[in-house]
């Protein structure tokens, strides 16, 4: 509970993966992927109830191994490649309704801290917004992105009159890193988006922003989990 609201955290985590087979509950650094999350998420402060909503049995049963409630699977039409991935969120809602805060916590993003999911919670409250999600400051600006026309001419991503030519002349650019998600539940029955005109945004680091798509993405978020856990054990 935060500000005496209520808070629904939810891990989507359905069993079909192209990029990464069964990724999910794929080991990563002597953990399956989701328990990363799950063991974040028990820690906070603020979340009264954590679920994971999946539709593969073998995914519900390490869950409830790492300590995490499954107290309904997800039907299949929720699960399919195709399935806009606020569908789950509203079908959680609504078999576990009376919560004034949901926060979504997507497994591909181990990295993420108990902090990164409290304090992006407290700005919420504390902004007075309707949603808040994490993002981090891009590598790549915009303002040197180009689209190729057909006869291979750079065409600039953004029209700038006043080209930027030096990096410390760029602006600050962010981009959703999909860690955190925080929004009201009222809201957000309503919008249907924690993405909206009026989404404030909290900015995590860039290394506690790796998400987790490919086999490249283990290999490099490994590496940084295991160096990590070597240094704390220093």
């Amino acid at each position: 509970m935060i500000d005496n609201k209520t808070v629904l955290a939810i891990i989507p985590a359905r069993g079909g993966s192209k990029g990464v087979p069964r990724k999910n509950i794929r080991e990563l650094a002597s953990k399956p992927l989701i328990a990363w999350t799950i063991e974040a998420a028990k820690k906070s402060k603020y979340i009264d109830r954590l679920v994971v909503s999946t539709d593969d049995e073998e995914i519900a049963e390490v869950a409830r191994k790492w300590g995490c409630e499954v107290p309904f699977i997800r039907p299949s039409e929720l699960a399919q490649d195709d399935t806009p991935g606020i569908d789950p969120i509203l079908h959680a809602m609504e078999l576990l309704p009376g919560f004034d805060y949901i926060v979504l916590l997507q497994p591909t993003s181990p990295l993420r801290n108990t902090d990164d999911i409290d304090s992006c919670l407290e700005k919420c409250i504390n902004e007075k917004a309707n949603a808040c999600v994490s993002v981090t400051m891009t590598d790549k600006s915009p303002f040197w992105m180009y689209q190729l026309s057909e006869g291979a001419m750079l065409e600039p991503v953004i029209d700038s009159k006043q080209p930027v030519l030096r990096r410390q002349d760029a602006p600050d650019v962010y981009v959703l890193n999909g860690a955190v998600y925080v929004a009201s539940a009222n809201w957000l029955y309503g919008t249907r988006s924690f993405l909206q005109s009026e989404t404030i945004g909290f900015v995590m680091p860039k290394e506690r922003s790796y998400d987790l798509d490919t086999p490249l993405d283990f290999l490099i978020i490994e590496t940084i989990l295991e160096n990590n856990m070597q240094f704390q054990n220093s």
